[in-house]
């Protein structure tokens, strides 16, 4: 049995995939420790999981404030690098955006794993840069248009690192040379699909594990009646305040031949919406549940609701909103399994027809199976947690080999410097490029 220590901020995008990680090494039999915010406490613990309350600082900006990412990094790495040392894991494995618990595991010279719940966000040479929702290109001219930006995006990327620097000083860690530095260089996993990843030479410490689903309980919720084809409206749980993608959807869809079955997640509708005969609106849905049986799901291309639609073989109707959301739409796009809605177009009727290509696109749900096919042989968390295991295993035999070179007892629980962990290899298995990587 080995200890671990997970940590991931509140949000869903990030807590549910880390959650999912965790219950599955806890039921491999491991002492696992999850920091995340207080409202997911009953849900870890009933995992198995031991719960640590996490510093609970806004990660992203409000009402117009300046970005402080770091600035709550800061806050919270004494507070989180308490408890590492107290519990003393094997492995910290952080999300991507929460970083503390990386850096508190540095301190502490635990092995560091990073989890990305989404694309992988670091570029190639030629690809767009991330998050701008543009295509690969096709093209020798279409790669070098894309270098000649590459200044833009460095610049960009030079800053985050000296932001992420300075982080790095105010705890007491050297600087780090390398762009996205807050990826771990032992083991970097990424769930998402490899097929919606574009093709590339992998780094042998990041493998592409596949979609880590988790969501919470809850009952069945019956759609509209009828035989007609089951649409999904499924909006984001953090973006479009307005409901704007919720309403174009129930104005649009009204009249066509479907059943439409839509949420609002819990968040206020400010103004009354007009439900039509063939919809039903609810406050909540179990996305397992529920998308099995849908012909398409609607949403705004986070990641997750994304990744959960493919997996139970359903086309995408991808209207991003913002962040990562369009690089997730254009993606999908690309796959060949779902259309892409720029946010601008979002309205009634660019919606309807959308969702009738969505429908009538044979080759759309054919790939959307191929998806669920792949999702239904290649268990995410399962992938995870045998590679976080394969870290936690390297690192005791480490330990072991450095306590016998030094003289002292085989039995001693050091793990090694620093140094040591940071210049050692991964322990995740050695896989070619097209195995790790199998997008088309």
């Amino acid at each position: 049995m080995s200890r671990f220590f997970l940590g991931a901020f509140g949000e869903p995008g990030h807590a549910f995939p880390m959650l999912a990680l965790g219950a599955r090494l806890a039921a491999r039999g491991h002492e696992v420790t999850f920091e995340t915010w207080s409202r997911w406490r009953e849900d870890v613990e009933a995992t198995g999981m031991r719960f640590e309350p996490a510093p609970e600082y806004p990660l992203f900006p409000t009402h117009g404030e300046p970005f402080k990412m770091y600035e709550t990094v800061v806050m919270a790495c004494g507070h989180t690098r308490q408890t590492v040392a107290d519990l003393r894991p094997d492995v910290v494995v952080h999300d991507i955006l929460t970083l503390a618990p990386a850096l508190a595991g540095e301190l502490e010279g635990v092995p560091v794993a990073t989890l990305v719940p989404h694309l992988y966000p670091v570029g190639a040479d030629g690809f767009p840069p991330y998050a701008l929702g543009a295509r690969i290109p096709r093209t020798r001219l279409g790669r070098g248009l894309w270098r000649t930006l590459e200044r833009s995006t460095q610049a960009g990327l030079r800053q985050g690192r000296a932001e992420l620097n300075d982080a790095r000083a105010k705890v007491g860690l050297p600087p780090v040379a390398r762009l996205h530095g807050g990826l771990s260089e032992r083991l970097c996993m990424v769930g998402t699909f490899p097929q919606l990843e574009y093709p590339r030479r992998w780094p042998p410490h990041v493998e592409v594990v596949g979609p880590i689903m988790w969501e919470p309980a809850f009952h069945a919720v019956e759609p509209p009646p009828g035989e007609a084809p089951l649409v999904l409206v499924a909006p984001s749980t953090a973006q479009d305040p307005e409901h704007r993608l919720l309403r174009a959807a129930l104005a649009g869809l009204g009249d066509e031949p479907i059943r439409v079955l839509a949420t609002w997640n819990r968040r206020p509708l400010a103004e009354p919406i007009d439900v039509p005969a063939n919809t039903r609106l609810v406050e909540w849905v179990s996305y397992s549940q529920t998308m099995p049986s849908c012909a398409a799901v609607i949403c705004h291309a986070g990641h997750g609701t994304m990744a959960r639609a493919l997996a139970s073989g359903c086309p995408v109707v991808a209207a991003p909103h913002c962040g990562d959301m369009a690089e997730n739409a254009a993606r999908v796009d690309w796959a060949g399994a779902g259309v892409r809605l720029p946010w601008r177009f979002v309205g009634p009727g660019p919606l309807r027809l959308a969702v009738r290509r969505a429908l009538s696109d044979a080759a759309l749900a054919a790939r959307a199976r191929e998806l669920a096919a792949w999702a239904g042989a290649h268990d995410g968390a399962s992938r995870a947690a045998a590679l976080v295991e394969g870290l936690a295993d390297q690192s005791s035999r480490r330990a072991r080999t450095n306590s016998i070179s030094s003289g002292a007892s085989p039995d001693t629980t050091s793990i090694g410097s620093p140094e040591q962990l940071h210049n050692s290899t991964t322990a995740r298995s050695a896989l070619t490029s097209s195995a790790r990587q199998t997008a088309p």
